[in-house]
């Protein structure tokens, strides 16, 4: 699967944009704050429908404008496939695939499958649980409808359910509609840890030789999915904490509070491993999202590598350069110097400069 051409209109930084991007290597370089993350960040609202910054469409449209739009045409398995965002400061985004309305976000998961690399992303470990969370969420819901769909259910059930225990306390008789909102955390919640240890199974199988390689034949690491509750016990912990969430106005139990914890030998790398030895397990999880989108879409996915080369020493970056193999790749950095010195095939250049960006190659 590649991206052929991307079209901006009033997004962030560009009142127009054109860009037609090379099967390969695509680099994206000029000083910070030009409009490069810009790029990426679009082709990635594309494929989730989501920032990666986490933005609301409102702070993606371009200042003073009402609307935005961004159309994405890719090529997957010789058939060709435009994909049409207009995000609206004061309604909810329109998706049209091929001209034709999507009613469901959920409609567009799959379709355009993208791995997306920040140096925010080498914090992964040592960062809170939600960042992680985080991680897990973003590439099974574009991997599976059916954890999206779960995902998003359980999501509003916790929020009404935290609803209802803010207003228990100026309507104590609510207390009796407690076990229906229960009831459906369970259903979804229930699916989404199933779905979650599956996936850090799937996983480990793929992180294990490619962190070995990465460390040299020194570490051997292995993720472990830390639930906050089994399938279980999870309608008993909920009951006995009612108390505890009425008092607290908030759900304690449940998936929303899961971890992973990341261990080579006996060692939790998240509390007590070297920088350098977490960032080696973020950089093994990303190559190991690559490898797991192939073998499940049997497809390659786009790689959008934001300024994080910048971030790695010399031999993370080999390393990292040489495991993309032929995987279309778009690339934002300040120089082109650390390509130029190792030698790096560059299939198309562009330089970005306040918002305008000239191709410097064919």
């Amino acid at each position: 699967m590649v991206i052929t051409k991307l079209e901006l209109t009033d997004y962030r930084n560009y009142e127009s944009l054109e860009l037609e991007f090379d099967r390969g290597t695509n680099i994206l370089y000029g000083d910070n704050a030009q409009g490069k993350t810009n790029i990426l960040e679009a082709i990635y609202v594309s494929a989730t429908t989501k920032s990666h910054r986490g933005s609301k469409d409102s702070e993606i449209i371009r200042f003073g404008c009402g609307e935005s739009h961004i159309r994405t045409y890719i090529e997957k398995s010789g058939i060709q496939t435009k994909i049409d965002m207009h995000l609206r400061s004061s309604k909810s985004k329109g998706i049209a695939i091929d001209g034709q309305k999507i009613k469901k976000a959920a409609d567009l998961m799959g379709l355009c499958n993208v791995v997306f690399f920040s140096p925010e992303d080498l914090n992964i470990i040592k960062n809170g649980p939600a960042y992680r969370r985080r991680f897990i969420d973003m590439e099974l819901c574009q991997l599976d409808s059916f954890y999206l769909y779960n995902l998003n259910n359980y999501n509003k059930i916790v929020n009404q359910r935290n609803q209802l225990l803010k207003d228990l306390y100026f309507n104590p008789q609510l207390r009796d509609t407690l076990p229906i909102w229960d009831d459906q955390l369970i259903s979804y919640g229930n699916k989404i840890i199933e779905r979650r240890r599956q996936f850090v199974s799937q996983l480990n199988e793929i992180i294990y030789e490619i962190h070995k390689k990465l460390s040299g034949g020194i570490e051997e690491i292995k993720i472990i999915y830390e639930p906050d509750t089994d399938e279980n016990d999870f309608a008993d912990k909920l009951r006995k904490n009612h108390e505890r969430d009425i008092k607290a106005k908030m759900t304690s139990v449940g998936p929303h509070r899961d971890d992973f914890s990341f261990e080579t030998g006996e060692i939790d790398i998240r509390k007590f491993g070297s920088q350098g030895q977490q960032r080696t397990a973020a950089l093994s999880l990303k190559l190991s999202e690559i490898e797991i989108v192939k073998n499940i879409t049997k497809d390659t996915p786009i790689l959008l590598l934001d300024d994080v080369l910048s971030e790695l020493d010399s031999k993370r970056q080999r390393f990292l350069l040489e495991s993309i193999g032929n995987i279309q790749t778009i690339i934002t950095c300040t120089g082109l110097e650390e390509f130029v010195n190792d030698r790096f095939k560059l299939n198309r250049v562009f330089e970005v400069n306040k918002g305008v960006v000239n191709i410097k190659n064919q």
